[in-house]
């Protein structure tokens, strides 16, 4: 997942073992429309890194009224999000998105990791 390598460098998020991940992130206020704008136009290379390193089935939710990001995706058990954070189109998505959210000093996102505490197939 593309932001999955900063919570892996958080200690309490060290151990992702699932494969399924959800996590939220936030939105600077008023800049919904230019959040979807980018994600429609995201660039095939990030996508195309996202995909060889096993992510799939990546959705996000906005709760506008807490400008609330909620991200749900599929993990492969070779990928390495570890890897991904040093990536340069990681990297660059991240500066290309930080006006638009909440980061930290390295511009990625930042993010919670949220407990699965129901499932149903």
């Amino acid at each position: 997942m593309l932001f999955l390598d900063y919570l892996r460098r958080c200690h309490r998020f060290k151990s992702i073992e699932m494969n399924k991940v959800a996590f939220k992130m936030r939105l600077t206020p008023g800049c919904r429309d230019e959040y979807k704008k980018r994600h429609k136009e995201i660039w095939p290379e990030l996508v195309a890194l996202l995909k060889e390193n096993g992510i799939s089935d990546y959705s996000i939710f906005l709760d506008e009224e807490t400008n609330t990001l909620f991200a749900v995706q599929r993990q492969g058990e070779a990928q390495s999000s570890q890897d991904m954070g040093t990536n340069p189109i990681i990297q660059r998505w991240w500066a290309y998105m930080a006006d638009l959210m909440e980061t930290n000093a390295d511009n990625s996102p930042v993010s919670d990791l949220l407990e699965e505490v129901f499932y149903m197939e």
